[in-house]
């Protein structure tokens, strides 16, 4: 049995982490930090692990941690991460880390958009943990930046029509909409349930999001050129889900139907993609709870535009799910161990 710990467990990828492991064949949870709870047990932090985890929240140094478990989740915020990494690492651990500190492979472009970085040596060995663009790689490292919920859409969505120039990555718009529990668990008033029920508001405005950095380096990668695009990121009233719908010209003379056949060709092999039938369009509620990401695609004859869409649940596929499937590739276990379970619905 893989020995697991999660670091930073109170935060809402921290309790899908720990859902996600209780069912899985191979692994046992071992630890778990967080400073507000020590000591509390985390079913009693989140009821719904009541029977299914057992384990004391614990504020640990590094040095207990590295004794406790051979695998980590750190799932800290940005900066936090970047401190905690190296010295897991030298010990001769594993780590997936859910922050953006190893995502962006330029450290200059994280500095613009985050802040100083004190680990940056560590940047060019981070592996970019979408399985499925970069599996072979994930399989390999020891350290995989894990994907932003919102990149984690965009880049699955488009990444068929970029690879084979169907698509003009000048012309991209995203409008991307997610639920509240993107914004973390930590109370605030923008968040709260008089705030958000009952209406719908953009946010991070005129290319103001931390995402955008991240999907531009992996759209640009997908397209063999420098891709910038106009990201508007939306607030929905419900507790977990993204869509994700991305607008560009076409660049060439393709129907609708061979590019349905091109998607269901590209994903055809992913476990966790699933392509939509035509005519029909990716909804939130028939992902939530899972690691899938459902994927539509329609032309507009009269634009020439091609509308992709794309849904995920933002904790899951966005987050933990897509961590958990990291871990597996990392550790030679089945890919899809603890992760197949069906959607939510309703």
């Amino acid at each position: 049995m893989l020995k697991v710990g999660i670091i930073g467990a109170s935060g809402y990828t921290g309790v899908e982490l720990a859902r996600i492991l209780s069912t899985h064949p191979e692994v046992e949870l071992t630890v778990a930090t967080s400073r507000q709870y020590a000591g509390k047990p985390l079913s009693e932090v989140f009821p719904n692990l009541r029977k299914r985890v057992d384990l004391i929240c614990e504020n640990l140094g590094t040095e207990e941690l590295i004794e406790r478990a051979d695998f980590f989740f750190a799932a800290v915020p940005h900066k936090t991460a970047m401190d905690i990494v190296p010295p897991l690492l030298s010990a001769g651990k594993k780590v997936v880390d859910l922050s953006a500190d190893f995502r962006i492979r330029d450290a200059n472009v994280y500095e613009q958009w985050y802040q100083p970085h004190s680990s940056a040596e560590l940047i060019s060995e981070a592996v970019y943990g979408l399985p499925e663009l970069y599996r072979d790689q994930v399989r390999k490292t020891r350290l995989v930046a894990n994907p932003g919920c919102y990149p984690t859409s965009v880049i699955l969505g488009l990444a068929p029509l970029l690879r084979e120039k169907m698509i003009d990555p000048t012309t991209l718009i995203i409008d991307s909409k997610s639920g509240t529990s993107g914004a973390g668990r930590s109370a605030g008033v923008g968040t709260l349930f008089c705030e958000v029920a009952d209406g719908f508001r953009a946010y991070k405005v005129g290319g103001s999001h931390r995402h955008i950095p991240e999907i531009e380096q992996e759209l640009s990668a997908l397209a063999g050129e420098k891709v910038t695009v106009s990201f508007t990121p939306h607030l929905l009233p419900i507790s977990r889900g993204i869509l994700s719908t991305m607008y560009g010209s076409m660049s060439s003379t393709v129907s609708e139907q061979e590019i349905q056949q091109l998607y269901e060709k590209t994903y055809e092999e992913e476990p966790f993609v699933r392509v939509c039938p035509p005519g029909t369009f990716p909804a939130t509620q028939y992902v939530r709870g899972s690691n899938c990401c459902d994927i539509g695609i329609k032309v507009d004859s009269r634009t020439g535009r091609i509308i992709v869409l794309a849904a995920i649940d933002n904790i899951a596929k966005g987050a933990s799910g897509q961590a958990v499937q990291n871990m597996n590739l990392m550790n030679g276990f089945a890919e899809t161990s603890a992760l197949l379970g069906a959607p939510f619905f309703p």
